[in-house]
């Protein structure tokens, strides 16, 4: 219940909308109940009772409001129908049928203002998984599926949609329609309604605990979803080595099996929340016979109830079944629904550890110098950098270089604060980068990586995604710096073209060149190049390392390098090795100490 009170937050912002579908559901339980009671007058027409009320009852109290009502009621017949039955029978036909016209009226507009509300819940509560899935830092989704994650944004907003926010339709309507039945039959007979009360509790309890294991099988059905969505999305990412690798069947087989679980375990949930209907169904009935038998000695032993009324106390006692039966689908659905909320909730309630601090800077400007002072830091257990500390003066290339795994990489991840340092800190201007606001300091920096990642968009969208004022004439010119204007010009529709699914209709090169005319669009102070060449054959090396060379002039940059070649004019080139700086100097320095460095370059054999 407490997942279903937190879903419940997201709809204050529908006040206007909740509170005409309560107004609505107010009259819509008034009118169904006063329906009922209008069949009295009707059934008394029929059976041709005849009471003489000539002058106008008078109003003397709660106790005796059954009969001012009757007598009210055959007053208004007697003067419309002057002792005329088929002229007073059309005249109660009229008043129930308007009844019931207005009760649907009402049923109408409580369910219009409810459709914006509970869709407004599922459209905000999306946006808020989604939102805080991408402010998440990356350590969060080295530990988690894909395939769960798209799941929870997708699979299980979808069962609340269907499962628990129907709910909110029934908090208003069905306890108002019941409190209404209620009144109305305390009125007719309060022997009769003593029985309605010992009901609601005791079928209240057997719902329960018939539900108290729905909320277990219901996650284990998310679950499921889950890992089949994480096996679809290996699968069609890693399609072509499943196929070069003959792993079809074993694919298949996995999916098969997460397939026959989620099976299995749908079919548990299904059949228990099958129970809901019939069990509430079958409570009914038993009530509704002890009210048949016990009302039926009242009107014919005890002759303290009229038939006519029997008859409409009757027709509240069924009405009454409607509302309860739609609480315990209700209760279901929350269950139901509880794994659901659980799951998203898990997510929207995950701390994010890089969260702006309170009164964070804005960095607008890099004016001298990054400096990384005496920091240390681990993705597990082990530490990947130990003591690590480098001045990075404005305008000047440093390039990090070293066998896989000795920290590198997380360099990068460090300056583009994906994780914070355990140890030391990260100096931008001599300000500590957890000070600055994210947004800001990421403005300051342009980003380069080894898979060039893009987006099945134009390319004009794809490299304005850092700088969306920027003009045809500045992505014409980023194109250029990149040396990528040669094949885009080409293209059926230049810079319109789109590039599909992670920019599969080009070459590893010319991804890896629109990746770089990206961050030249961007146009920031500091450039990070994270291995930018490394898997690009001979000649797309050479043409993207010009473009590398053209939009490394006059700024700041950070080259992680594992082909050697290309950083031979940087400013200071550092070996790293475990975490540690072992040697540091210019190309040809490094060259004559005939240390590790000169081990690297004598691999790659270069001239």
């Amino acid at each position: 219940m407490n997942h279903f009170l937190n879903i419940l937050r997201y709809a204050k912002p529908y006040k206007k909308q909740a509170l005409g579908h309560i107004i609505s559901n107010v009259f819509f339980a008034l009118f169904g109940a006063l329906s009922f009671v209008a069949l009295i007058p009707m059934l008394d027409i029929l059976f041709q009772k005849r009471e003489t009320v000539i002058t106008k009852p008078i109003y003397t109290g709660l106790s005796s409001l059954k009969d001012y009502y009757k007598d009210y009621l055959a007053y208004q017949v007697h003067l419309y129908a002057e002792d005329d039955p088929q002229k007073a029978l059309l005249l109660v036909i009229g008043l129930i049928i308007s009844l019931f016209l207005l009760k649907n009226v009402f049923g109408y507009l409580a369910n219009y203002f409810m459709v914006f509300l509970r869709n407004g819940v599922v459209r905000d509560l999306r946006n808020a998984v989604y939102s805080k899935t991408v402010e998440l830092p990356l350590s969060y989704f080295s530990e988690q599926k894909k395939g769960d994650i798209m799941a929870r944004v997708t699979n299980d907003v979808s069962t609340l949609q269907y499962s628990m926010l129907p709910v909110l339709e029934l908090i208003a309507r069905e306890p108002l329609s019941i409190i209404f039945t209620l009144i109305a039959m305390l009125i007719i007979s309060a022997k009769l309604t003593l029985f309605v009360f010992i009901f609601i509790p005791i079928s209240g309890i057997i719902i329960s605990r018939i539900g108290k294991s729905l909320k277990r099988k219901s996650d284990r059905v998310q679950t499921e979803q889950g890992t089949i969505l994480s096996i679809l999305e290996e699968t069609l990412t890693g399609l072509r080595i499943i196929k070069g690798f003959n792993a079809q069947s074993k694919f298949t087989n996995k999916f098969k099996e997460a397939s026959q679980r989620f099976y299995h375990f749908s079919n548990k949930l299904l059949n228990r929340q099958n129970l809901a209907s019939p069990t509430s169904e079958i409570l009914g009935i038993i009530v509704i016979s002890i009210l048949l038998w016990y009302g039926g000695q009242l009107v014919l032993v005890d002759k303290s109830l009229d038939g006519a009324s029997f008859i409409a106390y009757m027709g509240l006692a069924y009405n009454i079944m409607v509302p309860a039966k739609a609480i315990s689908r209700g209760l279901y659905n929350i269950k139901q629904g509880n794994a659901a909320a659980e799951r998203i909730q898990e997510i929207i309630d995950t701390p994010n550890p890089l969260k702006d601090v309170p009164g964070a800077e804005e960095k607008l400007s890099f004016d001298s110098e990054i400096e990384f002072k005496d920091i240390s830091f681990k993705y597990d257990k082990e530490y990947v950098l130990k003591d690590f500390s480098l001045t990075i003066p404005k305008g000047k290339t440093v390039a990090l270089v070293g066998q896989s795994g000795s920290g590198k990489s997380t360099i990068a991840n460090l300056i583009t604060r994906f994780y914070d340092v355990n140890e030391g800190s990260i100096q931008i201007d001599g300000i500590d980068i957890r000070k600055l606001t994210t947004a800001s300091l990421r403005q300051q920096l342009g980003i380069v990586t080894q898979d060039a990642i893009l987006f099945n968009e134009s390319i004009e969208n794809n490299l304005k995604l850092g700088n969306e004022k920027a003009t045809e004439g500045d992505i014409i010119k980023a194109l250029e710096i990149a040396n990528a204007m040669e094949f885009v010009s080409v293209l059926p529709e230049g810079i319109k073209t789109n590039i599909g699914d992670s920019g599969n209709k080009l070459s590893g090169g010319q991804k890896q060149r629109l990746s770089i005319a990206r961050a030249v669009l961007k146009n920031p102070p500091i450039m990070v190049l994270d291995e930018a060449t490394s898997a690009l054959d001979t000649e797309s090396e050479r043409l993207v390392q010009i473009a590398l060379e053209n939009m490394m002039k006059n700024r700041t940059s950070i080259v992680i390098a594992h082909r050697l070649s290309t950083i031979q004019n940087a400013d200071e080139i550092l070996v790293l090795n475990k975490g540690e700086i072992v040697e540091r100097g210019k190309h040809k320095d490094l060259i004559a100490k005939k240390g590790i460095y000169k081990k690297l370059v004598d691999m790659q054999s270069f001239d």
